[in-house]
């Protein structure tokens, strides 16, 4: 069978989309997966960001307006990846242009503009729309995943998820737009970095059921391009204490983003702690899984297994190598094609990308935690959507 070619568009030329052009570029490192990505327009108001394209074997179209994009009648599916506030325009846009999407987190600056993207997704339902988040794909992110979808722990005790950097320790670092509020939202750290430590618990069912929410507002000024302090006014660090629930037992969920957490370097970590079992990853130390099996009475010992380069989608890699952040970005995407391609029900593997809908449950979370903060209060959790 002819392998379908699905021609990307590309909105935000930084960061992570050169990191979507590199996992494009070397498809062939994974198996046959019956669609492979060709990235033919890309978009960045900044000269500089669009000049990097140029080194491309393949090089794409290059320009400096969302709307070319958008109408170019070879562009089947884009990656939007630019500051929160102008994801409600640009997701919206999308997808009246009849574009399949892959947006980057939280789907919106905040509430009222989630609610327009999902009305947006509502009156397009024949358009695959997804939202990054790639660190469950690394190896040990699957291994857990397989545990919980076994039901491997028993009865859930307590479930902490974190996704923790230090680079905010500096107060010389300069401000960008992740630092203000007009920005990156009201939400800071949470609104960055949270679909990181949410990923898998709401995957796995363990939806918030209420919050209370400690936030630090750190580092209070950066300094500006003339080395001017200017405010950076989004919280740094946040800890969210919630109750989940499973099968009707509830249980205690520990959510934590943190720019400032010394020390770390973009640290996912996932433990899950059951009756009869536990199970903990992290991306400090990426080939190490540790589980516990508990038999009554006998003594209580974590057993660590090595991980290789066991994916989710299988690729030239050995199993005895090494998986890093850009074979996580590549599987991602592999996920993103293999439904765009197949279908929900076809999928080669069963782990997809976050929904629409659960990108919009942090927004019910993040909003309930600012509340929960200011207040000093444990706000409940009101999904708009279900999950």
């Amino acid at each position: 069978m002819a392998e379908r070619v699905v021609n990307l568009g590309l909105i935000g030329g930084g960061l992570m989309g050169r990191e979507l052009a590199s996992a494009a570029a070397r498809w062939v490192h994974l198996d046959d997966l019956g669609a492979h990505p060709r990235l033919v327009h890309v978009c960045d108001v900044q000269p500089q960001a669009l000049a990097w394209y140029e080194r491309l074997a393949d090089t794409p179209r290059l320009s400096g307006d969302p709307r070319a994009v958008l109408a170019d009648p070879e562009v089947e599916a884009v990656y939007i990846a630019v500051p929160h506030n102008l994801h409600a325009e640009l997701y919206v846009a999308a997808l009246k242009a009849g574009k399949h999407l892959m947006g980057e987190k939280p789907f919106g600056i905040d509430l009222p503009a989630n609610d327009t993207i999902m009305d947006a997704v509502g009156a397009h339902p024949g358009l695959l729309v997804r939202c990054s988040s790639e660190m469950p794909f690394f190896p040990g992110g699957q291994e857990v995943w397989r545990w919980i979808a076994a039901g491997s722990f028993g009865r859930p005790i307590e479930v902490r998820s974190q996704f923790l950097h230090s680079s905010d320790l500096d107060p010389g670092k300069p401000i960008n737009w992740k630092r203000r509020a007009q920005t990156n939202g009201a939400y800071g750290c949470l609104g960055d970095l949270g679909m990181h430590a949410l990923h898998l618990p709401l995957r796995a069912g363990w939806a918030p059921l209420d919050v209370r929410a400690l936030l630090g507002d750190i580092v209070k000024t950066r300094p500006d391009a003339d080395g001017n302090p200017v405010p950076c006014d989004t919280p740094d660090n946040a800890v969210l204490l919630c109750r989940a629930q499973q099968d009707g037992h509830e249980f205690a969920l520990r959510l934590e983003t943190k720019r400032i957490a010394p020390g770390e370097t973009n640290t996912w970590t996932i433990e899950v702690d059951g009756t009869e079992g536990s199970i903990r990853f992290s991306t400090k130390r990426p080939k190490t899984l540790r589980t516990m099996l508990y038999v009554p009475g006998e003594r209580q010992s974590w057993e660590e297994t090595d991980l290789g380069s066991q994916s989710a989608y299988p690729s030239i890699t050995g199993a005895i190598f090494e998986f890093g952040f850009a074979d996580a970005i590549q599987q991602m995407w592999a996920a993103f094609l293999d439904e765009l391609a197949h279908g929900r029900d076809g999928m080669r593997q069963p782990f997809g990308c976050v929904t629409p809908q659960e990108a919009a449950f942090t927004h019910d979370l993040f909003t309930a935690a600012l509340r929960s903060h200011s207040e000093r209060t444990v706000e409940a959790v009101e999904p708009r959507h279900a999950l």
